[in-house]
């Protein structure tokens, strides 16, 4: 069957329409070295019964986070979901991934956004949220483009190297088109030296941003940290793991002026790589810089409580010049899932899934490091993952780990930007992260898996 499903007849009307005799002419506007000059190299077509058979071959290739043992970190963690959270937000009327542009004519939708900029504000610590970005490596780019935007600096942005690699890529990409100087401040022992910051943040700084608990699971000082973007007037943005806060410091009462996360662990299942979830929020006086949209809350007419799209500052709705970001949506479903999740959990539930994992991370970092071969590189506090150095090997472990049907990683070396530790600690360091769905029984099986000679 032909990709293009017009017929030749209708290819020539085509053509005749927009003045060329064939598609060979349009091809040629092409530079000849770019194009291709052969057939492509497609296997020979299947029938549906054929086809059918192929793709739930490839599909059993792949396992589901709920299949094995995980301890994989990295930026997506397996913590366990109540099946309410799937029983609401699988109803027909939320069931999509869709935002209706039109949000007015839905109250439940607004409300239910309104319900969740609450939450993450509580959460945070923070004046005001908006109603979710698309996912954390993006709410760091975002967020960082609103730092510039508040304080009026473009002439660098400071950012912590034991921040996610993934996020520091997305950040560049952001920043490409634009003149302002991303330096990146290696974290050798597990976190940034303050003195090794000072170096780079100057009163062109536009903000410093740094992760809590970092990529590697260590805790930074922010404290310190704040003091310093204090003294040059740049931003802190802090990039937090959601049920952390269960234990830790929020990002307001440690000075963030911007706090985002990925949203995935409350409430989103392990998929493949999404759709997951940004969280953005800020202090009241940086809202009218803030991307993505705000919902407001009001009374109608007669008096009764309503809710509004209060703010959305895009190109559609208001002037190119005045527009704060381009991302014109927000994660609706997904946001949906936190608001669900977090309702079930209150503060109560969401201290003891943060000591739960923190403490069964302890457990299996205590008995990781006792193994022959095995240490932890980085003598920093964590709260529930932590890198283990393997002296046969991150792909070993990972293979061991596997044959046990647990799965760990991803290894250091799967991530570029990690240039300044050696090129032993990345070929022989993985991630190990433990939520409170992990049991002892399958932590020992670990131990026993990369144990074995």
């Amino acid at each position: 069957m032909a990709y293009l499903f017009c017929t030749p007849d209708e290819q020539q009307q085509m053509l005749q329409r927009i003045g060329v005799d064939s598609l060979q002419t349009l091809i040629d506007e092409i530079p000849s070295e770019l194009q291709l000059h052969r057939q492509l190299d497609l296997p020979p077509a299947l029938t549906e019964l054929e086809l059918e058979h192929h793709l739930r071959e490839l599909a059993s290739n792949n396992f589901g986070g709920s299949a094995r043992s995980c301890f994989m970190g990295g930026g997506a963690y397996d913590h366990y979901i109540p099946s309410v959270v799937d029983e609401v937000t699988s109803r027909g009327e939320f069931y999509t991934a869709y935002t209706p542009y039109q949000a007015e004519a839905s109250q439940g939708t607004l409300q239910a956004f309104f319900e969740f900029q609450s939450m993450i504000a509580e959460l945070t610590g923070l004046d005001v949220a908006n109603s979710s970005l698309y996912e954390g490596g993006s709410g760091v780019a975002e967020a960082t483009l609103m730092a510039m935007r508040c304080n009026d600096r473009t002439g660098s942005v400071v950012c912590l190297g034991s921040t996610n690699p993934e996020y520091v890529a997305t950040l560049k990409t952001y920043l490409t088109n634009k003149a302002t100087k991303l330096e990146v401040v290696p974290a050798s022992s597990g976190i940034c030296e303050v003195a090794a910051l000072e170096k780079v943040v100057d009163d062109q700084t536009a903000c410093i941003i740094v992760q809590q608990p970092n990529f590697f699971g260590c805790l930074e000082d922010i404290e310190a940290i704040r003091k310093l973007a204090d003294q040059y007037g740049a931003l802190l943005i802090v990039s937090f793991d959601p049920l952390s806060l269960g234990i830790l410091k929020r990002p307001g009462d440690l000075g963030a002026d911007i706090a985002v996360a990925e949203g995935q662990s409350i409430g989103t299942p392990l998929q493949f790589g999404g759709p997951y979830l940004g969280l953005l929020a800020c202090r009241q006086q940086y809202v009218r810089k803030m991307p993505g949209r705000l919902i407001g809350q009001t009374v109608d007419r007669n008096g009764k409580r309503c809710f509004f799209l209060n703010l959305q500052a895009r190109e559609q709705h208001i002037r190119r010049a005045g527009a704060m970001s381009n991302i014109c949506t927000n994660q609706g479903l997904i946001a949906l899932r936190a608001t669900v999740y977090l309702s079930l959990l209150g503060p109560q539930g969401l201290k003891e899934v943060a000591e739960l994992s923190c403490r069964k991370a302890h457990y299996a970092a205590d008995r990781l490091k006792l193994i022959d071969g095995c240490e932890l590189p980085f003598e920093q506090p964590f709260f529930k993952e932590f890198v283990l150095k393997y002296r046969h090997g991150a792909e070993v472990a990972i293979r061991r780990a596997a044959a046990a049907n647990i799965d760990i990683g991803p290894a250091l070396n799967h991530f570029p930007g990690l240039d300044w530790l050696s090129q032993e600690d990345r070929e022989q360091s993985v991630l190990i992260a433990v939520t409170e769905s992990r049991t002892k029984a399958e932590i020992d099986r670990l131990v026993n898996a990369l144990a074995a000679n």
